[in-house]
């Protein structure tokens, strides 16, 4: 059986203090099911490089401690070294692994991204496939200047302003997140103290100044040795090896030659598969001819049967003899359903060039639906409770009158709480609904009946909400019941209004006849 993996490897703008290091990777395994890989501290560049895996939810909150411990611990107006950098924690990629896609990887970044800027008040810039800004595409423009022009310009400057966050810098400086495919950080070391040549070879190999393709480069001092540090954007259009054969062509100009290279972090095994094949001339090399391979495949196909899952579980429930989960639930499920539709139409809208105009638009639907559908699934639970509790408040004793006062009271609480819960349900969905709305207004033509159905899965919940409210309030007093159902009507009404405009609008734009 399968499950999500994402992968994180912010980078850190420290590496001369340990204790520091130890406890940002603390940080980040406080978070249950967050697994570390590796770390990669080095004291010229200053930079720690750590790299954790786990499903999406924990590692988005694993990757928000480690840059609010950073923040704490990292003043830049102290930091010094040969790395570029504009933040304590200076970058933060996520990375697909395994059942997850990139769209949902840059959906992570934009929420860590604005809880860092609202919650730790540190400017956040997008970048790669999470970019806003073409020009934000690439780190290097966002780093431009580094910190200290960063301190300067971004309370002035309109392209300085962040995606997140206030336009000022603190001591931890601002933090760049975004997605992209898998990237190799790749250092060679030459037998030279001379960086000029180590300059002169990154200024040969890399793209941006005609070199080889998904190529970044610069030439530093490290360890005593010039260092051409790299990062490897895309190892299948531009493999390892071209790379380092290049160095070795480059080096021999200048009367140098390799002393050695590293790898920063993790590198897929592809990539050093590529590179065996070509140095050992494997002609006709197939992958499942390497023994973990072959033995990943084989465990997979042993895999056992895949859990139930939660939807599933949840229609079983519904479909047993008992009186939880009843009616409430089942209508914010619809609701959570409705809300699910109209995510997938937004995504389905967004990387589309003909709808680039309501891309800010469908980036707002998205957000905003996904934490109403968030909200709604914990109603589906909040809804049996609510009910349960009812049926305990009915069995509680009444032999004498003072127990008979309690359990009325007890009663009348029970089914407040259980008219209150559809009653959100209701006007959570109503949200739903209009955001469905603006989906069929202006997302993508293909989707147009998804979105629609949205709507009307909507329009259902909240009707089914309704009568949970109207059977729980008729068991109120009629001054604790009354507010209550003018709130509903006004739902109803407003859920009517636009199941219309959703109609009129499949008619016009869609055409649709109904």
């Amino acid at each position: 059986m399968s499950y999500p993996l994402v992968e994180c490897i912010p980078n850190f703008s420290e590496a001369r203090r340990p204790e520091v290091v130890e406890a940002i990777i603390q940080t980040i395994q406080s978070v249950a099911h967050v697994y570390v890989l590796d770390r990669h501290s080095d004291y010229d560049h200053n930079r720690t490089v750590i790299t954790f895996v786990g499903p999406p939810q924990a590692v988005e909150e694993a990757a928000f401690r480690a840059i609010a411990c950073a923040a704490e611990l990292i003043d830049l107006n102290q930091h010094t070294g040969a790395h570029p950098r504009i933040g304590a924690t200076d970058v933060v990629p996520f990375v697909p692994i395994q059942d997850i896609t990139m769209q949902e990887c840059v959906e992570m970044a934009r929420r860590l991204g604005k809880r860092v800027g609202e919650e730790l008040q540190i400017p956040v810039y997008l970048y790669e496939e999470a970019a806003t800004r073409p020009e934000r595409v690439n780190l290097e423009n966002i780093r431009r200047g580094q910190y200290e022009a960063l301190k300067v310009e971004i309370e002035t400057n309109p392209e300085r302003e962040p995606d997140f966050g206030p336009r000022r810098v603190g001591p931890a400086g601002a933090t760049v997140i975004g997605a992209r495919q898998p990237l190799i950080a790749f250092n060679v070391y030459l037998n030279t103290t001379d960086t000029s040549i180590a300059q002169k070879i990154a200024k040969a190999i890399r793209f941006s100044n005609g070199g080889l393709r998904y190529v970044k480069a610069m030439g530093v001092l490290v360890e005593g040795k010039a260092q051409v540090s790299m990062n490897l954007t895309n190892f299948r259009q531009t493999p390892i090896y071209r790379v380092m054969e290049m160095i070795r062509r480059e080096s021999e100009r200048y009367g140098v030659a390799v002393h050695h290279s590293e790898v920063v972090g993790l590198i897929p095994q592809e990539a050093l598969n590529d590179s065996a094949i070509w140095y050992l001339q494997l002609d006709g090399f197939e992958p499942a001819q390497i023994l973990e391979n072959r033995l990943s495949e084989v465990m997979r196909a042993q895999a056992t049967e895949p859990v139930p899952s939660r939807e599933t579980s949840f229609l079983e429930a519904l479909a047993a003899p008992t009186p939880t989960p009843g009616g409430g639930s089942a209508a914010a499920f619809t609701g959570a359903m409705a809300a699910a539709l109209v995510a997938m139409v937004a995504r389905l809208t967004l990387g589309k060039k003909k709808y680039e105009s309501v891309k800010p638009q469908m980036w707002q639907i998205l957000e905003e639906v996904e934490n109403l559908r968030r909200i709604l699934l914990s109603a589906v639970e909040e809804d049996a409770k609510a009910f349960e509790a009812v049926m305990a408040a009915l069995k509680l004793p009444k032999d004498t009158p003072e127990q008979e006062v309690d359990r009325q009271k007890a009663l009348q609480n029970a089914y407040l709480h259980a008219a209150e819960v559809p009653l959100k349900v209701a006007q959570t969905t109503l949200t739903v609904m209009s955001l469905a709305q603006q989906a069929v207004a202006s997302g993508n033509l293909n989707a147009i009946t998804d979105a629609a159905s949205a709507a009307t899965l909507a329009h259902s919940a909240i009707i089914c909400a309704g009568y949970n409210v109207r059977i729980n309030t008729s068991a109120l007093e009629i001054a604790t019941a009354q507010p209550l159902l003018e709130q509903l009507n006004r739902v109803e009404e407003q859920a009517e209004h636009l199941l219309q405009e959703v109609r009129r609008l499949l008619q016009e734009r869609g055409g649709l006849q109904l």
